[in-house]
């Protein structure tokens, strides 16, 4: 979204994983992890540091990971921007969430982690105009163990497009994924690039 693309952000990854003929370990479960080492004392103590007491959901009907909301943080705003990832996402994908032209912000991704550990979590966005694309992000998030409490994650700092020619609506088409390439959440959002908050009508 920022006329100058942040240093955090990983372009053609899936290409470059393909020169380097990366693969990623095989999955284990939490209680595999558990169970490795465990006459380590030590260890032990470390890796429940890490991997907590177990899973926090045993229901096999909820996911693993729970995206919950996106927002866009932003000093300058007159309200908080933010978009709930739980409820109906036609309804998200209508809605227009505006910023002003120029304002410095940071996407912040809140989600849960319910059963295993999940690795090389990533947030990646397309972002397009006039159904034509003109930019590509992928976030390193990390990689979390399950716990009751949500995550957070910030992006750096962008700033938003300025000027008469950058002004209107972008679609954006997000996905958080991982690793092992599985699709947590997929969405579409609209972003308003305005010259004030509120315009006159």
């Amino acid at each position: 979204m920022s006329e100058q693309e942040a240093p955090q952000h990983v372009e053609e990854e899936d290409e470059l994983d393909a020169k380097l003929n990366y693969k990623p370990p095989p999955q284990k479960s939490l209680q595999e992890l558990q169970e490795l080492d465990k006459d380590d004392e030590s260890l032990a103590k470390y890796k429940k540091t890490l991997l907590g007491d177990g899973p926090v959901v045993s229901d096999p009907n909820v996911k693993n990971v729970v995206v919950t909301r996106l927002s866009l943080v932003c000093d300058e705003a007159p309200e908080e921007i933010t978009m709930d990832l739980t409820g109906d996402l036609e309804a998200i994908k209508k809605k227009n969430f505006v910023l002003k032209e120029g304002v410095e912000y940071r996407v912040k991704i809140c989600f849960k982690v319910n059963k295993d550990i999940v690795s090389g979590l990533k947030y990646i966005q397309h972002t397009l105009r006039k159904g034509v694309k003109v930019d590509k992000a992928t976030f390193m998030v990390g990689s979390y163990g399950p716990r009751k409490e949500e995550y957070e994650f910030l992006t750096p700092k962008e700033e938003a497009p300025k000027g008469t020619l950058y002004r209107g609506v972008y679609t954006n088409k997000s996905q958080f994924t991982d690793d092992d390439k599985h699709d947590h959440l997929s969405w579409e959002w609209n972003l308003s690039i305005k010259k004030e908050w509120k315009e006159e009508k």
